[in-house]
């Protein structure tokens, strides 16, 4: 994987870091590299650039594209728990999550450069995926946390699509990182039914793009995360 990982590259993020090309692309990111036969970057931001996958495509090519997504509610509250932890959210995530249903709040853009308070947006994820299935029609490689987590075949699946041998499984495969807190904080279900409804069209048009059933909630008022009565 690229170096430094932490933080993440961001290359496609910019017109004039991406401009810098192929070339510099791998001595900056993989000049560590030796005989792997597959390199990669991860950067969670350029789901939400449109022009991120042009970018891409010119400066790598073709090339293959993993993206993986997970419960949009519990991506939300994981959300805020990092812009919590992180200093940029004072409110509870109970409040900010009911105040997010109605907007975006403002924010610095000189300290980050995407909204730390975008807890919501985010999650409607099938707006997100058309133009990199636009940019790269036949090496997109959609997968679910939920499966890579619990499905023991998930793994070796992946890496059969990306052509990198199947039989290899990490052996931390199963190792949590950046987890922020031990727990998630709990939700009321009246939010989590808000919630469920916020997200209902865009996990529809997910799951007919992907021509699969989602494996988290998707009915109004069944919560995918740590309830309380309201």
């Amino acid at each position: 994987m690229a170096r430094p990982s932490r933080p993440e590259p961001k290359v496609f993020l910019s017109d004039e870091l991406a401009g810098c090309g192929r070339d510099w692309y791998r001595e900056t990111y993989f000049a560590h590299a030796t005989s792997e036969r597959l390199m990669g970057e991860k950067s969670t931001s350029y789901i939400e650039d449109p022009k991120a996958p042009a970018r891409a495509l010119a400066v790598l090519g073709p090339t293959e594209v993993v993206v993986l997504l997970r419960d949009p509610v519990e991506r939300a509250v994981s959300n805020w728990q990092f812009s919590s932890d992180n200093g940029l959210e004072s409110r509870s995530v109970e409040a900010a999550l009911r105040e997010n249903l109605a907007g975006v709040k403002t924010w610095d853009e000189s300290v980050t450069s995407v909204s730390p308070f975008a807890y919501l947006e985010r999650g409607r994820y099938a707006g997100y995926l058309g133009p990199w299935f636009s940019a790269f029609p036949s090496s997109m490689h959609v997968h679910f946390l939920s499966d890579l987590v619990h499905d023991d075949a998930a793994v070796p699946a992946l890496f059969a699509g990306l052509g990198v041998d199947p039989g290899y499984l990490p052996p931390d495969r199963h190792r949590v990182v950046n987890q922020s807190r031990e727990s998630s904080p709990a939700l009321p279900n009246d939010l989590v039914g808000l919630l469920r409804e916020y997200f209902g069209a865009s996990d529809r048009a997910l799951s007919d793009l992907l021509g699969r059933d989602l494996p988290w909630p998707t009915t109004a008022g069944v919560g995918g995360v740590d309830e309380r009565e309201s």
